[in-house]
């Protein structure tokens, strides 16, 4: 069968990204034809990967680790949220050239915001990490109106950069912004998002305690096992803790209405994902 719409993931690896199936059951919901495939660019192949799939007629792609910042550089055109994360997990080929889009942000606030109920305006807020992941998620959190956001990395001078990138867009919202060593942030935090890579290799972040609020709420941009032991520190401070999976669901759906114009349901999609992960 030929799909009206050719899109995919490009990465390294993604032969694990559950974005196809999240994206076949947008296309179900909403009766489009879609086919979605997985394509693994090497090191130094993204370019090239890219190039390919646009030249089969593509309508557009997500784009994973490590190759956030690459898809940004090879955007004739950028949103908003693209240029102020410096990163793109999104592209749409249409004939005005490539469209650069960041969704996670939009996907974080929504998933904390819908799916999980949980406040952030006049919270002050917490972000571990200053990379890519922290880069794309800061501008939606600082629209979301918290009281303050403190940025923490392990090299401070990132995190400050990062701060310096979003100043006017915190000043805007009536946001205080700034970075500092964990050493000097006190604690009763509101919520805390961890954007850094030691979820990726399923470590333990070195956190003092007393950094959450009891009842406060935190967040791993990762899922399942590489977020666990991050979400049971959360836990063990009295906060309430979350995973990355609903993120994941709704930034997808900001892709999905970028290339095709209408935003999904996330809520069936994202209930049948976690029934699928934890029965893994």
């Amino acid at each position: 069968m030929s799909a009206a719409f050719l899109l995919a993931v490009i990465g390294h690896p993604v032969a694990h990204s559950r974005s196809p199936a999240i994206h076949a059951a947008f296309a179900r919901a909403l009766g489009h034809a879609v086919a979605y495939e997985r394509l693994d660019a090497p090191p130094g192949q993204f370019a090239a990967v890219l190039a390919a799939f646009a030249a089969r007629g593509a309508r557009g792609c997500n784009v994973t680790v490590p190759y956030k910042f690459d898809a940004h550089a090879a955007a004739a055109r950028h949103t908003p949220r693209a240029v102020l994360a410096g990163a793109a997990n999104t592209l749409r080929f249409d004939a005005a050239g490539w469209l650069a889009d960041n969704t996670d942000g939009a996907g974080l606030v929504h998933d904390l915001g819908v799916h999980a109920g949980w406040p952030l305006a006049g919270q002050r807020l917490l972000l571990l990490g200053a990379g890519g992941a922290a880069a794309g998620v800061l501008g939606a959190l600082v629209a979301a109106r918290p009281a303050a956001i403190q940025v923490v990395n392990r090299t401070v001078a990132k995190a400050q950069l990062l701060c310096q990138r979003h100043a006017d867009h915190a000043a805007a919202h009536g946001v205080a912004l700034a970075a500092a060593p964990l050493a000097e942030l006190g604690g009763g935090f509101g919520g805390i998002v961890n954007a850094t890579a030691s979820s990726l290799q399923g470590a333990e972040l070195a956190l003092p305690a007393g950094l959450l609020a009891t009842g406060g709420w935190a967040v791993d941009l990762m899922y399942g096992a590489a977020a666990a032991p991050f979400l049971a520190w959360a836990r063990a401070q009295g906060g309430q803790a979350r995973d990355g999976l609903g993120m994941l669901v709704a930034q997808a759906a900001e892709s999905y209405a970028l290339w095709l114009g209408q935003r999904p349901d996330t809520a069936p999609v994202l209930r049948a994902l976690r029934a699928e992960v934890d029965a893994a």
